[in-house]
């Protein structure tokens, strides 16, 4: 299985039985990261999330299906046929790729601003995607993706996320917001306090499952 690392919270998994993509938001390379998928994931209904007209052009060209949050349907649109709905602690098969669900809320912005449905991803029983909320697994994870800043987020809370889940690798989630000085103090403290090992990836690097 290879996993490659597009910008923002974009994911794109491929391996012999399929392509699965999380996230193909508006702050990633959406119309790139979906050729060929087979499958999608969306965490949530926001924009960063989720890019609705890319989704909809690649459908026209390709079938494949969408699983989230039941509220996509009123987003979607025409591409609403291809959802599959989801809900925390269920089990299923996408793109041939075992993933388990959690979570099931969004982090709170604000108090004035609604809070949305969130699922988090365990992709092979070791990758774990958990969209912008901080819901911790009740089972080991290797390989953690962090929302590292977000309008929701605040430092040593996401520090304490990583800590809690404990995976064997941290990279770097949510950074489409941050400019060069900001990631660049974000690295250090997270490279710091992580307590395992972390990195950024650049958009487009691979690495083995």
């Amino acid at each position: 299985m290879k996993l490659i690392k597009y910008a923002h919270s974009c994911l794109r998994i491929e391996h012999d039985a399929g392509v699965l993509v999380v996230d193909p938001g508006g702050f990633s390379e959406a119309e790139t990261v979906l050729d060929g998928a087979d499958a999608v994931l969306v965490t949530h209904e926001h924009p960063d999330h989720l890019d609705v007209g890319a989704i909809t052009r690649r459908l026209d060209e390709r079938p494949f299906v969408i699983h989230g949050p039941a509220a996509l349907a009123g987003i979607l649109g025409d591409a609403a046929e291809a959802l599959r709905p989801v809900e925390p602690g269920q089990s299923f098969e996408a793109a041939g790729v075992p993933v388990q669900t959690y979570g099931g809320r969004h982090a709170v912005i604000h108090p004035d601003i609604p809070v949305v449905d969130n699922i988090g991803y365990l992709l092979d029983g070791t990758v774990y995607h958990p969209g912008d909320a901080l819901f911790v697994p009740d089972v080991p994870v290797d390989t953690l993706f962090a929302p590292i800043h977000a309008p929701w987020s605040k430092f040593s809370e996401v520090v304490d996320f990583i800590r809690a889940v404990a995976p064997r690798r941290a990279f770097a989630l949510h950074d489409g917001l941050l400019n060069d000085n900001g990631l660049a103090v974000l690295d250090r403290q997270y490279t710091a306090l992580s307590d395992c090992e972390y990195a950024r990836l650049a958009p487009g690097t691979r690495l083995p499952g």
